[in-house]
């Protein structure tokens, strides 16, 4: 049988057939030898190595990411330094000052601009680097141990109480109560409990039948006393005491003593106190919101 001479066109193609070709346009651009083989190995590895990496985090980067603040926090004559993220809320502060001094949160009155709000990151109470806290507030042992010998001496003063004569029908308090109501003390509303005004309590008389105003300096745990000759500022934990008494016939105002010294001739009166405020002064300045 003779030999073809060439390959037989009368069927299909197969691939061997195309194999060649294609190796043959890949001989008319060059042969690959083993050194270029080796070449594209190691480019290949080298792009692999330039794809961007994808790190897993261990969650220890988490607070060197955020903002931080640093605070000067002053309590009891002592000054702590706080750095904390800016974006943590007054409650979360609370937190970290408990654990600098020992003084629970429910124990502490937080003053930066005003009563610090729980529920406020620091950067919506505009707190910036270096700002100053003030921290006001008693650990339990202490105010045990101050507020025992009082508990005693409240107990023994309402014992006395029945045997003496209401306040405002003592001599010393008519000469001023006679003068009758002042035109521009403050409106009354009895039966309601209200939080102190953010102005000062004015319209008011002392023993001297001058007038005073009560201004409660929260930041600086302050009470100022105003009147006409000067204003007294007396920090709020100097106080000894509070009473009051409601006034005959004016049932919508008291009468009331801040106890400035340890005898009764300490106290300073104010006469003409509206009554929707005497709770909230008492609390202020003896510090009973501590207990709740």
């Amino acid at each position: 049988m003779a030999a073809r001479d060439g390959p037989d066109t009368g069927g299909m193609e197969s691939e061997p057939s195309t194999d060649v070709t294609i190796q043959q346009e890949k001989g008319s651009c060059g042969t690959t030898s083993e050194g270029d083989s080796q070449y594209l190995i190691t480019e290949q590895m080298e792009n692999e190595d330039s794809l961007p990496q994808t790190s897993v985090s261990n969650g220890g980067e988490s607070e060197i990411s955020k903002e931080m603040v640093d605070l000067k926090v002053i309590w009891n004559k002592n000054k702590y330094d706080l750095r904390v993220p800016l974006d943590s809320t007054g409650a979360s502060l609370k937190e970290k000052i408990h654990s600098l001094t020992g003084l629970t949160p429910a124990m502490q009155k937080v003053m930066y601009k005003g009563l610090l709000q729980e529920d406020k990151t620091l950067r919506e109470l505009k707190v910036t680097n270096g700002a100053k806290i003030m921290v006001i507030g008693s650990t339990i042992n202490d105010v045990l141990a101050v507020n025992t010998p009082k508990e005693v001496v409240q107990q023994e003063a309402k014992a006395e109480e029945p045997k003496k004569e209401p306040l405002c029908r003592q001599k010393q308090h008519r000469k001023v109560l006679d003068k009758g109501k002042p035109e521009d003390v403050m409106p009354s509303i009895r039966g309601v409990k209200e939080r102190l005004p953010s102005v000062p309590l004015s319209g008011m008389y002392n023993k001297s039948s001058g007038k005073v105003r009560l201004t409660f300096k929260l930041e600086q745990d302050q009470l100022w006393i105003g009147t006409k000759e000067r204003t007294e500022k007396i920090p709020m934990g100097s106080i000894k005491n509070v009473i009051t008494e409601v006034i005959e016939g004016h049932e919508d105002y008291h009468m009331m003593a801040f106890q400035l010294g340890p005898t009764e001739a300490s106290y300073y009166w104010v006469y003409w106190v509206p009554t929707q405020y005497v709770d909230a002064i008492k609390d202020t300045v003896l510090g009973k919101w501590q207990y709740f």
